[in-house]
């Protein structure tokens, strides 16, 4: 008995020194406070910065709403949206611009949409990893950053040109849908990326195929993504000038299109006349201001109403 309290008070002893042997933090609980002070302090900072971070962005989107608004409100009517431009642009409506803004976007999201989707699903879920696959991806990538005027220099070269279609609504549309691709690829790969891996694999273990699976499984849970990439391209698509400029528009005309070979009015390129040409500035600024408020108001409501439908597919499938 007195060998194992022997022993047991020299290993608690070993053990008591041991610990004294090890660096003591310095001041203690007064250390540990103030660093949880300065933890709270960078915190409050941060979080105060992205605050005013948030304000500003607010500020700068509700001033160009309001300055806008402001200004084209004045010349908006009934007569401004229904009828065609007259007496040198001067008077008269933008019916023609609405109309080929609106041929325009819906020709370019008809061809970018399913293409780019379609890209996207064989990149994800069909292609095998390999270094032209990486290639592919970082072309597409940098695709995106291309400036604007040079899609516009392709389209004309090879839509106008080399395919014969001209000056007309075929042109812009492929243009314009060429020019979103990049964005709607890269916006569904993150989507389709981002479905859970369970997912897939729960489909496949219930006997369907992969086909059936990316179907009934990876789309319909990847739309809400797909659906917000779509979106942040229809402003680009619908305010774009320099593309239409050499592929699409037209001056001035008193008429509708009557097929996708007719060149057409839009409303970026006849905000951009009006203010580069003509010989009464102080009509035509306010008539460029109401176009631009009108182009404001289209880009708003085609996005709310893509919204809304994100909105029903992320309730209906609870993503």
């Amino acid at each position: 008995m007195t060998g194992n309290s022997h022993k047991s008070n020299n290993s608690s002893s070993s053990v008591q020194a041991h610990r004294s042997a090890w660096p003591k933090e310095p001041g203690g609980k007064k250390t540990s406070f103030a660093q949880s002070g300065r933890k709270k302090l960078t915190q409050a900072i941060g979080f105060t910065l992205l605050f005013v971070a948030i304000i500003l962005a607010l500020i700068f989107l509700g001033s160009i709403i309001y300055f806008i608004t402001i200004r084209g409100i004045q010349v908006i009517s009934w007569e401004f949206l229904t009828e065609v431009p007259r007496r040198a642009m001067t008077q008269g409506g933008v019916a023609p611009a609405i109309v080929g803004t609106f041929y325009l976007t819906l020709g370019a999201l008809l061809f970018s949409v399913p293409l780019g989707l379609a890209c996207a699903i064989y990149i994800c879920e069909y292609s095998p990893a390999s270094y032209a696959v990486n290639i592919i991806r970082l072309s597409i990538n940098n695709l995106a950053g291309v400036p604007s005027v040079v899609f516009g220099l392709f389209g004309f070269a090879v839509f106008v040109k080399a395919f014969g279609f001209g000056v007309s609504i075929l042109s812009g549309s492929l243009t314009l849908g060429i020019m979103a691709l990049p964005g709607i690829i890269s916006a569904s790969q993150e989507a389709i990326l981002a479905v859970p891996q369970s997912f897939k694999e729960a489909s496949l273990a219930l006997g369907a195929t992969h086909w059936q699976t990316i179907k009934k499984v990876v789309l319909p849970t990847a739309l809400p993504g797909i659906l917000t990439g779509i979106i942040l391209n229809i402003g680009r698509v619908a305010g774009e000038t320099a593309p239409i400029l050499f592929t699409a528009a037209t001056f001035y005309t008193r008429g509708y299109p009557d097929s996708i070979f007719s060149e057409v009015m839009a409303l970026p390129y006849h905000i951009y006349a009006l203010m580069t040409e003509g010989t009464r500035p102080e009509q035509q600024t306010m008539i460029a201001y109401g176009c631009s408020l009108i182009l404001l108001c289209i880009v708003l409501l085609i996005s709310a109403a893509a919204i809304f439908f994100r909105q029903k597919q992320r309730r209906l499938y609870g993503t």
